[in-house]
C-alpha cells in the first residue's frame, strides 16, 4: 500500500525518526534506542516511511541502514513554499503597521 508523505510526517515519532536519520544513516536498533517504545513500533514507523519513499534501506553486511530520501523531502518543501510566501507577506505587513504606529507615537 502506497501512503501519502503527509500522512507519514503527521506522526511526531516519524518526524523524530526523520530528524535522526537526516544526520546519518542508522539501523533500526540504533533508531529505537532514542525512543521509549518497542522495536516493533519503530519498525512499523520505518515501514510507513519506506512506503512513502521518505527513507530508503541500504544493506551493509548483516545490517540494514535507513537513510533519508532528500528528493522526497524537497516535495514537502515545495508544497510548503506556497505558505511560506503568505507568511512572509503577512510579516511584512505587520512590520509596516508597527513602523507606522511607532512613527505616530
Amino acid at each position: 500500500m502506497r501512503r501519502d508523505i503527509f500522512q507519514a510526517i503527521a506522526d511526531p515519532t516519524r518526524r523524530a525518526i526523520i530528524a535522526l536519520i537526516a544526520i546519518q544513516a542508522m539501523t533500526p536498533n540504533a533508531i529505537a534506542e532514542h525512543f521509549d517504545t518497542t522495536r516493533q513500533a519503530i519498525s512499523k514507523h520505518l515501514r510507513i516511511l519506506t512506503e512513502c519513499e521518505l527513507v530508503k534501506q541500504e544493506q551493509q553486511g548483516r545490517e540494514i541502514y535507513y537513510q533519508l530520501e532528500i528528493d522526497k523531502m524537497k516535495e514537502i518543501d515545495k508544497w510548503m513554499e506556497q505558505f511560506r510566501k503568505i507568511w512572509e507577506s503577512r510579516f511584512q505587513q505587520l512590520d509596516q503597521l508597527l513602523s507606522t504606529i511607532k512613527k505616530n507615537k
